[in-house]
């Protein structure tokens, strides 16, 4: 009989060991782990966001709500950097001119390898875009928003770039709206009349704690955008928000009125609560996943997954797709910055650029 008993136990306990392994399976059936984070750049200060040339270099902006003595730099390896196109284009500690970088943030290649860079502006008051070419370390062009399109206070921090019609798109979050350039003419308008632009009422919950920005529960509305690799369709949505949503950009190229842009939007599916994002040829999107410390894909079959999930991703501010295959990441603590604790700046250096395979 002790015997009998003792295998009717042994045998209880392999049914509970199968079916915590396939509960685990089960669990963790949205999150595939790739290869190991790589440190790219090791910093003492926060940077912004990150962008990879076809050839490999790698370029990032040093974050406005951060100080710093040069604003947009070149990774050399894991522990020097090169301002970029030089130490001139640099505040340097200094008051930003027409000349010099004030606040840059976003930044990207384009399909012909050029650098674009968004300058918000925080301290002249003017919204510029920067485009360099690389190879000769050489300003192509800067173009300034006019104060109808981007007043003082704007945050215009992300940005996607149509290289096949000459038109440049951006996010503004401080009144949330999108901004459509057309780089031919540098005429631009604003489109803020959209609830789809708007935060939507979700809490940033980070490490079981909620995240407050300017003294109230963090409520941040469009911030990444990108583009369909036909550049025909325009992507965004907001960081505090779940919703991922399209439209076409002719709508904007045309010149159409707000109501039919609006009109035009739809849901293309779900994101994370999310600060940066890229869209690939094959139209999989790929997400900065704030409050799980990860990177997420949405394929085109409509499903979330964490690619790669790690407590070292402590605000994973944007990402960069490489031709190599690699997925670059910035991460800054950007939650522990006084405008999110609404008092002492809680980072602790250092802070990184990250790689990774898929």
């Amino acid at each position: 009989m002790k015997l009998k008993t003792m295998a009717a136990v042994a045998i209880a306990i392999l049914y509970v060991l199968l079916y915590i392994n396939i509960g685990n399976a089960q669990n963790t059936a949205t999150t595939k782990q790739t290869g190991a984070l790589e440190v790219v750049a090791e910093l003492n200060f926060r940077p912004g966001n990150v962008a990879v040339s076809k050839q490999g270099r790698v370029f990032a902006t040093a974050h406005p709500l951060g100080e710093n003595a040069f604003q947009l730099f070149e990774v050399n390896n894991s522990k020097t950097t090169t301002p970029f196109p030089s130490a001139a284009f640099q505040k340097n500690n200094g008051p930003a001119t027409d000349g010099t970088l004030d606040t840059p943030l976003g930044l990207t290649f384009d399909k012909q390898d050029r650098l674009w860079v968004i300058d918000m502006g925080l301290t002249r008051g003017a919204t510029r875009l920067w485009c360099f070419d690389i190879a000769k370390a050489k300003l192509l062009r800067v173009i300034e928003l006019t104060q109808e399109i981007a007043p003082r206070g704007s945050f215009v921090q992300d940005l996607a770039i149509d290289e096949k019609n000459q038109w440049a798109y951006l996010a503004d979050i401080a009144s949330p709206g999108i901004i459509a350039l057309d780089l031919k003419t540098e005429k631009a308008r604003r489109f803020s009349k959209s609830k789809a632009l708007q935060p939507e009422d979700v809490d940033m919950i980070i490490d079981q704690k909620l995240t407050y920005f300017n003294g109230a529960p963090a409520r941040i509305g469009v911030n990444p955008i990108t583009l369909s690799d036909n550049r025909e369709t325009l992507y965004f949505g907001s960081m505090n928000g779940k919703t991922w949503y399209e439209v076409p950009t002719a709508f904007f190229r045309t010149g159409k009125d707000d109501a039919a842009i609006e009109a035009a939007i739809r849901n293309n599916g779900k994101k994370p609560i999310s600060d940066g994002v890229q869209t690939d040829a094959k139209g999989n999107h790929y997400f900065t996943n704030l409050t799980e410390h990860a990177i997420s894909k949405r394929g085109k079959d409509g499903k979330l997954v964490n690619l790669i999930q790690d407590k070292r991703l402590n605000w994973p501010d944007n990402l960069a797709l490489s031709a190599s295959g690699y997925i670059y990441i910035s991460v800054n603590q950007l939650n522990t910055t006084p405008a999110f604790t609404g008092g002492k700046d809680l980072g602790t250096a250092p802070y990184f650029i990250y790689r990774f395979k898929e």
